[in-house]
């Protein structure tokens, strides 16, 4: 599939209990949607899970993993993130899109400078970061707020950033 064909919408954060169930982290607006997508597949494609969400547990969901009975398998899973067709997913409004969307975009300072672009987005639970390969070298970590990143335009490929004092080298 090519570049944003699928959509991460969870990851396995590792095992369950020890009758083979995982604890997964949904990555989904509504987060219990995680399990209503159908087959999931890992991001190169080559393994897919046929995953039931079982119930709400602390940090995300437990899920069954057809074909994963026991512990060591569930946790020999742990880090593979899920992924479904982006066809699979609902439609986004116009001032809306999702995080993979984002990845290679122009990144520019509200003077209209070329920084870089988009290189990731990270979720770590406390704030999104944008992560942007610096044209001048190295990366930049920026919180993704509306302060820090205060306009995404899907149209024209580039992303506005303010980023606070001395978070971009020579800023």
């Amino acid at each position: 599939m090519a570049k944003n064909d699928t959509i991460c919408v969870a990851a396995i954060m590792g095992a369950f209990g020890v009758k083979g169930e995982v604890r997964i982290k949904s990555f989904c607006a509504q987060p219990e949607d995680v399990g209503s997508y159908g087959l999931l597949s890992s991001e190169d494609g080559s393994q897919t899970f046929d995953l039931t969400v079982t119930r709400p547990v602390k940090g995300g969901f437990a899920a069954r993993i057809k074909g994963i009975r026991f512990k060591d398998e569930a946790d020999a899973l742990r880090g593979v993130r899920l992924f479904v067709p982006r066809s699979a997913l609902p439609n986004l409004p116009d001032d809306e899109y999702y995080y993979s969307d984002l990845i290679g975009m122009v990144v520019v300072d509200t003077g209209g400078e070329t920084l870089g672009k988009v290189r990731a987005v990270h979720d770590h639970g406390a704030g999104d970061i944008i992560e942007v390969r610096l044209t001048s070298g190295g990366d930049a970590l920026l919180p993704f707020t509306r302060e820090i990143v205060p306009t995404v335009d899907m149209t024209s490929g580039r992303i506005v950033v303010d980023p606070p004092e001395g978070a971009i080298d020579g800023g």
